[in-house]
């Protein structure tokens, strides 16, 4: 058979259900610069949020993040303005990202904390944890917490919550700044896996 090219609109086995198979072993299947991939082989459902202004938290308590301003979110799945959380509506392993930058204006810090809750639990944690010898431990710092995580497709959800430890025991704040994002939220569905 000689080299060509075939042009269709669709193409399905002729049962309408089943396997297709593009290539062979030891081939490469390529798709040309500028073409879209859709449906399972690509990494949506995804979103990225950030925080727009500072939140005010308190000491020692879990505060969920409230990153309000969607950067993108393919699928609608990320709800910005009510309960600040993803849903995605299609099964699969997502990696899931998140940046909490924490100040403590006194210079008290001791322990900030980034969690990932899924279905209202603790799933994943980064801590940034400072000298405590003495009384001015630190000021700030931003723990950044990911990991891939199942979802089932239509009950799973995820959020995004941080916690401050401080030696004075007073309220600080997550960063929230439009132009450099400090504190964000994302996540985006992996393919292959």
């Amino acid at each position: 058979m000689a080299d060509g090219t075939l042009k269709v609109g669709t193409i399905t086995t002729s049962s309408g259900s089943g396997t297709i198979t593009i290539g062979q072993s030891g081939e490469t299947v390529t798709i040309p610069s500028g073409a879209t991939v859709s449906g399972a082989m690509s990494n949506t459902p995804a979103f990225e949020a950030f925080l727009s202004a500072n939140q005010s938290i308190a000491d020692n308590a879990i505060d969920k993040v409230l990153c309000n301003t969607e950067v993108f979110d393919t699928n609608n799945a990320y709800d910005n303005s009510t309960n600040y959380r993803f849903q995605p509506q299609v099964a699969g392993k997502y990696f899931v990202y998140g940046r909490t930058t924490l100040d403590d204006g006194a210079g008290a810090m001791r322990q900030a904390i980034c969690y990932i809750y899924k279905n209202g639990s603790k799933l994943l944690t980064a801590k940034l944890n400072f000298d405590r010898s003495t009384t001015s431990e630190g000021e700030g710092g931003t723990p950044v917490c990911n990991g891939i995580i199942d979802m089932n497709g239509s009950s799973d959800y995820i959020e995004l919550f941080a916690e401050l430890d401080s030696n004075d025991g007073g309220t600080a704040n997550v960063q929230g700044n439009s132009t450099e994002r400090q504190s964000n939220f994302g996540a985006y569905k992996l393919i292959g896996i």
